[in-house]
């Protein structure tokens, strides 16, 4: 038994090698401010916008995971996600790649038939 318990912490390779970057971006953009470098501090923005597009490829491509728990034999972190494919549900990742996750059919909204108009008397004119 692990120290966490019986629980799917969400290690994933999108996970680990986006956090690797960003704290190399970060360690990045300390130094920078330490020697008031520009250099490093480019390095360091740069760094940082890795670690955001490289997860996002990775999860793309299967190596992160949906949100919500996931089956046991599923929380290795070298196991890859065979339905990213066709997007995760509630995902901002995959809805911004421009895949939709196959949702439940739901009932359309209900409406009411109109009712008949009722004749409209014609108004009184006078003539004859």
């Amino acid at each position: 038994m692990s120290a966490h318990g019986d629980v799917d912490l969400g290690h994933t390779l999108a996970g680990w090698t986006g956090t690797a970057l960003a704290t190399l971006g970060c360690a990045a953009l300390g130094l920078a401010l330490c020697l008031g470098s520009a250099a490093a501090g480019g390095l360091g923005t740069a760094l940082l916008a890795a670690a955001a597009l490289v997860t996002w490829l990775l999860h793309l491509a299967g190596w992160g995971k949906p949100s919500g728990p996931r089956p046991p034999d599923q929380w290795d972190w070298r196991v890859r996600d065979t339905a990213a494919g066709t997007g995760h549900p509630d995902c901002l990742g995959c809805r911004l790649a421009g895949r939709r996750a196959p949702t439940a059919s739901a009932p359309g909204p209900v409406t009411a038939e109109p009712a008949p108009a009722a004749p409209r008397a014609r108004a009184a004119t006078g003539r004859a």
